[in-house]
């Protein structure tokens, strides 16, 4: 006999889908396709992703191979030989594959960077505005003392001072960045911690740490996904012009802000040497951002059915 519920209606009916909606699954998926910046943001991250994941299947030359005889090759949009399809740079090293590359490092630079400030400014965030007090009273100056830094100026120092390696550089931009993190963490804990269903966890015995991980975190995920993207763009420009001024990555390491540095020489002759790469930073940085404000436009608890 057919399972019946409370109304007659048989579980799976046509009928009773109708009445009841579709789920927030289906919800989410209809938004998430119909957000035209969120689309194009994840399909450009997505390519970038897979090009750094498979660059040494896709580069057709070697990032490091210096050719004299084949220097300042012209793109071929500009002229060039289908060889070095956007041409070599002042050592005769193919600007294609040194862009492939490339964006191994920004991505890179850029991701673990962004957790490693994610995880100490969501911490001490999500501690003050919850406990208060005294807690919310030493985070707040820890902020202080923060904003006080200049970010670009600090990082010129201590990678000066250590060296420009790759890792020093991840290192110096992940414990500079989690300022925005505790402040919009703080703020968001604020607001969630005064509502009903926090008072009530706390009332039935939850754990502190069952009402923070249970309770608060999935109802301020969606300003955490925004500032971890807006830190990850910014992460990767702060890298670029590190970079540009020598103090990041340094050579023959493909960098994209390296190659600008590498290419500004010639802008005014061969000024594809500093386009090609400005512009594929700008695509990713923008994409990043489209990318963060369309899943929080998602995910955004006011908009869930």
């Amino acid at each position: 006999m057919a399972e019946l519920d409370m109304a007659g209606q048989k579980l799976g009916d046509p009928l009773l889908e109708e009445i009841s909606g579709p789920s927030p699954r289906q919800i989410l998926r209809k938004r998430a396709l119909g957000h035209l910046g969120l689309i194009f943001g994840v399909s450009v991250v997505a390519l970038l992703l897979a090009v750094a994941i498979f660059a040494p299947l896709l580069a057709p030359h070697s990032p490091y191979a210096q050719s004299l005889g084949e220097r300042m090759l012209r793109p071929v949009f500009m002229g060039g030989s289908w060889d070095h399809i956007l041409g070599t740079d002042h050592l005769g090293r193919d600007y294609l594959s040194r862009l492939i590359y490339g964006a191994r490092v920004s991505l890179l630079i850029g991701a673990v960077a962004a957790l490693i400030s994610g995880v100490i400014g969501t911490t001490l965030g999500v501690a003050a505005g919850y406990f208060g007090g005294k807690v919310d009273a030493v985070v707040t100056f820890l902020i202080n003392v923060r904003l006080a830094m200049p970010v670009v100026l600090v990082a010129l120092a201590v990678v000066a001072i250590l060296g420009g390696s790759l890792n020093v550089l991840i290192g110096v931009l992940g414990l500079l960045l989690w300022d925005r993190f505790a402040v919009v963490m703080r703020a968001s804990t604020l607001q969630v911690v005064r509502r009903e269903y926090i008072s009530a966890a706390q009332a039935i015995g939850a754990s502190t740490r069952r009402v923070i991980l249970s309770e608060i975190m999935p109802n301020i995920v969606n300003n955490l996904i925004v500032i971890v993207t807006l830190e990850m763009a910014h992460a990767i420009l702060l890298e670029a012009a590190l970079s540009f001024l020598g103090l990041g990555v340094q050579p023959p390491t493909p960098s994209w802000g390296l190659m600008v540095s590498e290419g500004k020489n010639m802008m005014l002759f061969e000024p594809w040497l500093v386009l090609i790469p400005g512009a594929v930073l700008f695509v990713l940085v923008l994409a990043i951002n489209l990318m963060g404000d369309g899943l929080r436009d998602v995910t955004a608890p006011e908009n869930r059915s």
